[in-house]
C-alpha cells in the first residue's frame, strides 16, 4: 500500500482513544506503537510523517478487527474548521432569496463538538425538525502558512477526508448576517471515516461526489466544477488567517440538499445518509433524536 489510498483514522477501542492505519485485514494500532513520538494523528501531521506512519503500518500485523473500531472524528481538537458555503453549480438558488451569486465565496466556522465519525449517529434536537445534509471534500492542511500563493497552495495540503455538514436550516435565518446557530448544533455533522494521504491535484481535482439517503442519490457531482477550487480556498483563507497543521476546510457541498425540494425533505431517525467520493471512501451516519 503506497501513501495514496492509505487510510488513517482516530477511533475507540475498548473505551482508549487512538490511532491508525485502516487495511483490509483490520486495523493497526500505531497510536500504542509510536506513543513516544505521536500521540494523535494531528501529531503525525504536523511532524510531516504520513508516510513514516504507513510504512510503519504496513511492517506489522493488524491488531484489531474493524468491527472493534468506534470511528472518531479523524483529526482531534483542530484549531480552525473552516466551512465554504455555496461552491457548486445551482447551489445559491437553493437559498431562495433572491440574492445573486456571491464575488467571494461565503465562509462560516464549525466547532469540533459539532460533528461525530463514520458510523456515529447525527443527533436532531427538539428545537428543530428541520435537519439536512451537505456532503462535502475536506481538506486537511499540512503546513502552516499566510497568504499562500495560489500556484503553491496544494504543497500546504496533507491530506483529505469526508464531511457531512449536518445543518438545521430554520436556525441559518435567526439573524440577517451569520449562520453559525444553524451550523453548530452539537453532533449535528459527520467527518472521516479516516484521511488520506493527499497526493497531488490529480487525486481530488476531478472526482465525483455524491450523497444518499437511504440508498437514494440526492447529492451528485464532480470537483473540477466548483465555483472556487482547492487552490483557491487556500490561497483565499490564508489572506486572512493563519493556516496551520490540522486545521480543515470543508470546500462545499452540490446542490441537492433537502431544502432544495418541494416541499423539503428534513433528514428523520432511521434514516442513513453516506458521503461518497472516488478514492476517499464512504462516510455513513444514521439519524436519531437527542435525548433530553
Amino acid at each position: 500500500m503506497s501513501q495514496q489510498g492509505a487510510r488513517l483514522a482516530t477511533c475507540r477501542i475498548d473505551g482508549t482513544t487512538t490511532w491508525g492505519l485502516v487495511r483490509d485485514d483490520g486495523f493497526v494500532n500505531l497510536g500504542a506503537r509510536l506513543e513516544d513520538r505521536y500521540r494523535s494523528l494531528k501529531d503525525v501531521i504536523e511532524a510531516e510523517a504520513l508516510q513514516k506512519a504507513v510504512d510503519a503500518g504496513l511492517k506489522t500485523s493488524a491488531d484489531y478487527p474493524l468491527s472493534a473500531l468506534t470511528y472518531l472524528p479523524p483529526i482531534v481538537a483542530p484549531q480552525k474548521i473552516i466551512c465554504i458555503g455555496v461552491n457548486y453549480p445551482d447551489r445559491n438558488e437553493e437559498y431562495k432569496d433572491g440574492q445573486t451569486a456571491a464575488t467571494y465565496p461565503s465562509i462560516f466556522l464549525r466547532f469540533p463538538n459539532s460533528f461525530v465519525g463514520h458510523g456515529q449517529n447525527l443527533i436532531r434536537p427538539p428545537e428543530s425538525e428541520q435537519l439536512d445534509y451537505e456532503g462535502e471534500i475536506t481538506l486537511v492542511i499540512g503546513k502552516a502558512g499566510r497568504r499562500i500563493d495560489r500556484a503553491q497552495a496544494l504543497d500546504h495540503v496533507a491530506a483529505v477526508t469526508l464531511c457531512n455538514e449536518g445543518t438545521l436550516r430554520d436556525w441559518l435565518r435567526h439573524a440577517r448576517f451569520n449562520v453559525t446557530q444553524g451550523k453548530n448544533f452539537d453532533r449535528s455533522g459527520s467527518l472521516g471515516p479516516w484521511v488520506v494521504p493527499f497526493s497531488g491535484e490529480d487525486q481530488i481535482g476531478d472526482i465525483r461526489l455524491t450523497t444518499r439517503v437511504n440508498g437514494e442519490i440526492r447529492q451528485d457531482d464532480r470537483t473540477s466544477r466548483m465555483i472556487y477550487d482547492f487552490r483557491y480556498l487556500i490561497s483565499y483563507v490564508s489572506t486572512f488567517t493563519t493556516l496551520v497543521p490540522g486545521d480543515l476546510i470543508v470546500t462545499g457541498t452540490p446542490t441537492g440538499a433537502g431544502a432544495r425540494f418541494s416541499p423539503p425533505i428534513w433528514l428523520k431517525p432511521g434514516d442513513v445518509v453516506e458521503v461518497e467520493a472516488e478514492g476517499i471512501g464512504v462516510l455513513r451516519n444514521g439519524i436519531e433524536d437527542e435525548a433530553v
